[in-house]
């Protein structure tokens, strides 16, 4: 009657495999990596430049949405995706909100007074180290 409809799985993957090789290499990142890579990138290209650049631990919403837009604007980031990113930084601790000034945790006071770089993985070491 109708040949194409009655396959059997074992004959349409066979005949699928590179497709299905195809699909695996294009698989999206699970939810927390890309948390994990949005917190990364919003931390190590807008708040710790902006950090170092204004020389204190605190900065007002006004001086984040102009290096925000700054970022996004050189390198076609979407907004969205780095606000996501900076609200992750507060849920993690490693950003705090008092009204509309943000400060960076206590801890990586001494890596903003040296003019330290500071990745996001040493970031992460820092706040969750117990002393």
């Amino acid at each position: 009657m109708y040949p194409g409809l009655l396959k059997s799985p074992q004959r349409e993957k066979s005949s699928n495999a590179a497709d299905s090789e195809d699909h695996r290499s294009l698989r999206k990142k699970g939810k927390h990596a890309s948390s994990t890579e949005n917190r990364r990138m919003v931390w190590e290209n807008v708040v710790w430049p902006l950090v170092l650049d204004i020389n204190r631990s605190y900065f007002s919403l006004k001086e984040y949405h102009e290096k925000r837009n700054a970022f996004c604007t050189d390198t076609g980031t979407l907004p969205s995706k780095v606000a996501g990113g900076f609200v992750s930084l507060l849920i993690k601790g490693i950003i705090t909100r008092n009204k509309n000034i943000y400060s960076i945790h206590y801890r990586l006071i001494p890596y903003m007074r040296k003019k330290a770089p500071l990745e996001y993985g040493l970031v992460i070491r820092e706040v969750n180290t117990k002393h």
